[in-house]
């Protein structure tokens, strides 16, 4: 039987990678920048990377995945959508996805923290994630 903490960790992490694909689909179309279309291939890539290992996971304990709120999915879109009718630029693209994922590395953190029982490999993924997370924030930094 697995222990809460360790299926309420998973479950928070395939939110958050599900979330991560969604915000990428709906900023990819609006880059004018080769490298920044590129950069974000390359990280919608990994997000489905880190998606199907969290799927193997999850069928290993018998649990299934979760798809993201609804509400967070809805306000997403809505400041996604609000900020790109304001500017519709690169820039724009790579502040939506640097505020994506510092709320990624906040929330899993947090969840990190809350959920110190979990198995080992519920805490590694959230901590491959938050790494992959970091990582694509770093990158995004010249386009801001």
């Amino acid at each position: 039987m697995v222990n809460s903490d360790t299926r309420e960790l998973l479950k928070e992490c395939d939110q958050g990678v599900k979330m991560g694909i969604e915000s990428i689909d709906s900023v990819a179309e609006n880059t004018d920048d080769l490298n920044l279309s590129e950069l974000l291939l390359k990280y919608r890539d990994l997000h489905e990377g880190l998606k199907d290992e969290l799927e193997v996971i999850l069928n290993e304990r018998s649990l299934k995945g979760e798809e993201p709120k609804t509400i967070a999915k809805s306000m997403a879109a809505m400041k996604t959508g609000f900020k790109m009718m304001m500017e519709d630029s690169d820039r724009t693209v790579a502040e939506l996805m640097t505020d994506g994922c510092h709320m990624g590395i906040k929330s899993l953190n947090k969840y990190l923290n809350e959920y110190k029982s979990a198995e080992p490999v519920a805490q590694d993924m959230a901590k491959k994630i938050i790494s992959t997370e970091e990582d694509f924030e770093k990158d995004l930094r010249k386009y801001l």
